[in-house]
């Protein structure tokens, strides 16, 4: 692994921070969101960003792919949205007598699913395979979609009225949840003055071809196997919280995380740390995206449900019962730098 972390390119780098300059040049604060943004991006996963209104969500996406280049399709998912109008359907051709396919807008690079909580589990669940599998099926044919694909949702968290809560296997899909919270005073201030203002036109400065030459490096960042027993231990700690001292914990949790929980940090922990400039994860890369991958794959008891028991206040707990662990990484830091 020490040779795959060596051979590591550092051109794109600076190509990757500019990026994310042209996007905080739109986007005031939310730099969790930005970072976990394009973290999902080059570990090849999928993002469901939760926010009231007006937390620039929308935004967001439509700027990251304004500035990565390549295709971007929004659908504003509605209850009466049926899963044709996602992946396309077979239409026939009264003049040539034969049917045709017309692929639906999940064929681009960057899809915003728009208040995907709005349209029912049977359009959610349109979504399973393309997100899975990077393709669709239609009829008896399978097309894939481009590469990359990345799935950008959003839903809002205060409305009842009019939503469907996504399903436990579409909601697993997504490889963070990311909770966005008000903007601080200064951060609200630039976005009032701003909004005063035209908006910056924006550049291209990363190519879809560096895309995934970024993405092929992440795949050679150095994960210590403590970082990784770590994780699992964390996992198996939300199946099973007795096993740990949480005795008084486990009647909160139906269902702990599942193995795509483990996957998705350990993925996204080598996204980050290559994008804060390192060939190797260090465990606060872990700590700061385990909750984003966890929240939402831990099921809650109606017990949880009626106490307001979050998903959250339960991995405080897990974590604090499964501490990190204590690393020597200062011959890989030698070797960085």
């Amino acid at each position: 692994m020490a040779d795959q972390a060596e051979s590591l390119d550092p051109s794109l780098l600076p190509k990757l921070e500019e990026a994310l300059f042209q996007i905080r040049r739109v986007i005031a604060g939310q730099e969790a969101m930005l970072e976990r943004v394009l973290v999902c991006l080059l570990a090849g996963g999928h993002l469901l960003i939760e926010g009231v209104p007006g937390l620039a969500k929308t935004l967001t996406i439509k700027t990251t792919a304004s500035v990565l280049g390549g295709s971007f399709q929004r659908v504003q998912f509605t209850p009466d949205l049926v899963p044709s109008d996602l992946v396309g359907t077979r239409i026939f051709r009264p003049d040539r007598h034969e049917f045709e396919t017309e692929l639906g807008p999940v064929f681009c690079n960057f899809l915003l699913a728009d208040e995907i909580n709005r349209a029912p589990a049977k359009v959610q669940s349109a979504l399973l395979e393309v997100m899975q599998e990077r393709q669709v099926t239609i009829g008896h044919t399978s097309h894939p979609v481009p590469a990359p694909f990345l799935v950008l949702a959003t839903q809002n968290p205060i409305e009842s009225e009019g939503t469907y809560p996504l399903p436990e296997a579409q909601i697993d899909r997504f490889m963070l949840k990311v909770l966005v919270d008000y903007p601080t005073h200064d951060e609200e201030l630039t976005v009032v003055t701003r909004a005063l203002e035209s908006t910056p036109s924006l550049e291209s400065v990363l190519s879809l071809d560096e895309l995934r030459q970024l993405q092929a490096q992440v795949s050679r960042v150095y994960v210590d196997p403590a970082l990784v027993s770590w994780v699992v231990d964390v996992a198996t700690a939300t199946r099973n919280p007795a096993s740990v001292g949480l005795e008084p914990v486990a009647p909160y949790i139906a269902f702990g995380a599942s193995p795509r929980g483990p996957i998705s940090v350990v993925a996204a922990s080598r996204a980050l740390a290559l994008l804060r400039g390192r060939d190797y994860v260090v465990a606060a890369d872990v700590e700061s995206l385990i909750r984003d991958a966890f929240r939402h794959r831990i099921v809650l008891s109606y017990q949880a449900l009626a106490e307001e028991i979050s998903a959250d206040r339960i991995l405080e707990a897990v974590l604090a019962a499964v501490p990190a662990p204590q690393l020597d990484l200062g011959r890989r830091a030698g070797t960085a730098a």
